[in-house]
C-alpha cells in the first residue's frame, strides 16, 4: 500500500536561482535494509513536466522516467537501478569525451541492471558532464555521485546508509555553490529521524527533504521558478509517488511492479488539479 506523501514545507531565502536547484536523497534503512530515493526538481513553472513508462523489450529493460522536452531528468527500471541527475558548476571537457546528445537518462535504464553497469554504460559512450553531476542507486543498497571535475571523473560511494546530492561538486566545494543549506537541512533531518528511533517509511524518508523544497518565485522577467516535481521511491518494494507543484492534490502513485508487466508503454502529464 503506498501512503500519502505530506511535504513538510519550509520556506527559507533562496541561495541560487530556484530554477536550477535541485536536491536527491539516497537513503537506507539500517533497521529493515529498505532503500528509498527523494528527489526536488527545480525548475521553471511553465515547463511541460511528464512522466513516461517504457515497456520491457527483448533488448531493453522496463522503466520510468519523468522530466521535459523528450529528455529524462531521473527515472527508475525494473532491476530496481535510480538515476538522477542536477546542475553543477561548470567544468573543462576532458578530452576524448563530451555531454550526451540524446536522451542518456532513458538509454540508461533501458540498458543496465547495477550501477556497475550504468558506470560502464557511461565510459563506453564516453560522457563526461560539464555542467552537472550524476547519482546512481540500485535496491541492493549501492549508490554513487559521478562528477568529472578538473579532468577527471570521481566517484562519491554511499556512506552511512545515506546519499545527498544538490548543486556543489562534493569533489570541489571552492567552485561555487557552497555551503549549501538544502544539503545541510536534509542530513540534520536524517539524523533526527535516525535518533528518534521511529519506524522508517517513505513518508517519513520524504519529509527529511521538505526544507530543501524551493517555493514558486518569479524573477525579473516575471517567470515563475520552483520545486517541478518531488519524487518519492522505495526502491525496495517498487513504490513510486510523485507530487507536482509542491501540492497534496496533483499527486501520481505507481506500483512499479505491475507497470512494468504492462505490454504498453504510456504517458502521464503533469498537471494542476
Amino acid at each position: 500500500m503506498v501512503r500519502p506523501i505530506i511535504l513538510m514545507l519550509f520556506v527559507f531565502g533562496l541561495e541560487m536561482n530556484s530554477s536550477i536547484a535541485c536536491s536527491v536523497l539516497y537513503y537506507v534503512d539500517s533497521t529493515t535494509g529498505k532503500v528509498y530515493v527523494v528527489n526536488n526538481e527545480d525548475y521553471w513553472y511553465d515547463v511541460n513536466a511528464f512522466i513516461k513508462i517504457e515497456p520491457k523489450s527483448k533488448k531493453q529493460l522496463a522503466r520510468l522516467w519523468y522530466g521535459w522536452d523528450k529528455f529524462a531528468q531521473g527515472g527508475v527500471n525494473e532491476a530496481g537501478l535510480f538515476f538522477d541527475a542536477a546542475v553543477a558548476p561548470e567544468q573543462p571537457k576532458i578530452n576524448g569525451y563530451g555531454n550526451p546528445k540524446s536522451n542518456l537518462g532513458d538509454d540508461i535504464l533501458a540498458n543496465c541492471k547495477t550501477i556497475e553497469d550504468a558506470l560502464a554504460y557511461l565510459e563506453k559512450r564516453k560522457i563526461a558532464l560539464t555542467k552537472s553531476h550524476m547519482m546512481f542507486g540500485d535496491k541492493s543498497g549501492k549508490a554513487v555521485i559521478v562528477e568529472w571535475v578538473n579532468g577527471e571523473k570521481k566517484l562519491h560511494w554511499v556512506n552511512d546508509n545515506k546519499l545527498i546530492m544538490t548543486n556543489y561538486l562534493l569533489s570541489d566545494t571552492s567552485a561555487g555553490n557552497y555551503p549549501c543549506y538544502r544539503y545541510e537541512s536534509i542530513k540534520q533531518n536524517l539524523e533526527k529521524l535516525k535518533a528518534s528511533g521511529e519506524e522508517v517509511n517513505l513518508l517519513k524518508v520524504g519529509n527529511t527533504i521538505g526544507q530543501a523544497v524551493q517555493p514558486p518565485k518569479a524573477d525579473e522577467n516575471n517567470q515563475v521558478g520552483g520545486t517541478v516535481y518531488t519524487s518519492f521511491i522505495n526502491l525496495t518494494d517498487m513504490e513510486f509517488v510523485l507530487s507536482y507543484k509542491l501540492s497534496n492534490k496533483n499527486v501520481v502513485k505507481l506500483n512499479l511492479n505491475e507497470e512494468f508487466l504492462k505490454d504498453k508503454g504510456h504517458k502521464i502529464k503533469l498537471i494542476d488539479k
